[in-house]
């Protein structure tokens, strides 16, 4: 931007027809970046133009996303179904001057319309630079003169977006790569009204790791921000993700706050392919994320999930349940698995899951000897470690874990011995003996 340029603007304008998209997050967040990195506004439209389909409750799932995500925008939000006499007066307008006029049509079905206001194409080429693809041409003879309105109170999307464009003084454009080709029609009406054109970047698609695009009817709610959201996902890891998709910072970080976005953002590091929707890449930095987070609100989240739990046990327990997660909602599902049920008392199992319970008393043996200052993962550990190697590390260890936990897969038992303690894992291994003898 040259010192004599206008101060950027930049728009985003969702159409309240389904639930926020991730493709529409992505480009709320890089229009957003660009506005902030230079100093510009960033502005929200909500495009309801189409009355059938726009329903209050998804307008309201945009705001909720665009607050959960942190991308505040400038003003208040504009509503497209509000401004009719702004487009009529346009329209008026455009008739009088002859880019316009009424078309007398012939109904496609009994009692279909019969006048709409069409566009009076002045045919010819029309070429625009994007900021992420270069100079694009087309031939707009083949868009015929095309529809721009049902009636004076009831514009189409072409003829509203210029317009709110123009007014609201919007100087970049940034959008899916999927309205390409609606940008030379725009740009016939930015020069019917007098206009002046914005900067154009066509964002790639964002597409499911089978190379597809990402749409509701084939992927269901995952292509929706508030499902991640509801699945427990953090806004800072999202943010993070969603500019990774398509846009290249240059270096090999991977770890961004806003602000930082902010800074180094430019659309020159945008890619012009499309970018894969890569959900473990997203897990891996909600779990940096949560990593992050104080220790308060990590326990805050774990106990919401375990309220009736005692909670020195789930702080012993925290570091296991956070290297398993993802999400917290993936708290819930350790919680129904019953993973993590051995904590909180002891573990029923099958006697021959033991295995080799012959040696346990030894086992018992070598741990009563530790002091309980002393009982700690790394002291337990030694204390077994040379017993377990001469008689195999699968016949002591094994019935060990089982007479712990009571599953065939946990945490190792060194480190179930040192959370549940000396007096319980003692207790505990009583018990494995005593079920084993009367089965013997």
């Amino acid at each position: 931007m040259t010192d004599n340029q206008k101060k950027v603007v930049t728009r985003m304008a969702p159409s309240p027809t389904g639930y926020f998209h991730i493709g529409s997050a992505r480009t709320a967040l890089f229009s957003y970046l660009f506005a902030r990195k230079h100093g510009g506004s960033f502005l929200l439209r909500i495009e309801d133009t189409d009355k059938e389909r726009s329903k209050r409750e998804l307008e309201t799932s945009i705001y909720d996303a665009m607050s959960w995500l942190g991308l505040s925008y400038d003003g208040e939000a504009l509503r497209q179904s509000e401004r009719t006499a702004i487009y009529t007066s346009y329209l008026e307008k455009m008739i009088a001057e002859g880019t316009a006029y009424v078309s007398k049509e012939t109904p496609v079905e009994p009692g279909g319309r019969t006048e709409v206001i069409r566009f009076k194409n002045p045919n010819r080429q029309v070429t625009f630079h994007d900021e992420i693809r270069g100079d694009i041409t087309f031939d707009t003879t083949e868009l015929k003169d095309f529809v721009i309105a049902k009636s004076l109170e009831e514009p189409l999307y072409h003829l509203a977006v210029v317009i709110d464009d123009h007014e609201m003084a919007v100087t970049h454009v940034i959008r899916g790569e999927d309205h390409i080709s609606n940008t030379p029609r725009q740009i016939l009406l930015q020069e019917a009204i007098g206009a002046m054109r914005p900067i154009y970047a066509h964002l790639p698609l964002i597409l499911a790791p089978d190379k597809s695009k990402m749409s509701k009817r084939k992927h269901g709610e995952t292509v929706s921000i508030g499902y991640y959201k509801e699945q427990g996902y953090l806004p800072e890891a999202m943010i993070n993700f969603l500019a990774l998709i398509g846009w290249n910072p240059g270096t090999d970080r991977e770890i961004f706050s806003l602000d930082e976005l902010v800074e180094g953002f430019s659309l020159e590091r945008v890619q012009k392919s499309g970018a894969v929707f890569n959900v473990e890449k997203l897990n891996w930095l909600n779990r940096e994320y949560i990593k992050k987070l104080p220790r308060e609100r990590v326990s805050a989240e774990i106990e919401k999930v375990f309220p009736d739990a005692d909670k020195a046990t789930l702080e012993k327990i925290e570091p296991l349940i956070l290297d398993r997660i993802a999400t917290f909602a993936d708290i819930r599902g350790i919680k129904e698995s019953g993973e993590f049920d051995f904590f909180f008392g002891q573990p029923g199992y099958e006697t021959s899951l033991l295995k080799t319970p012959e040696f346990l008393p030894e086992t018992r043996q070598l741990l009563e000897k530790l002091e309980p200052k002393t009982w700690n993962l790394e002291p337990i550990k030694e204390a077994l470690w040379e017993f377990a190697t001469e008689k195999g590390r699968g016949k002591v260890l094994w019935p060990l874990r089982v007479a712990l936990t009571g599953k065939e897969k946990s945490p190792d038992p060194f480190t179930v011995a040192a959370l549940i303690g000396k007096e319980e894992t003692l207790k505990r291994i009583d018990h494995a003996i005593e079920i084993a003898q009367h089965t013997s």
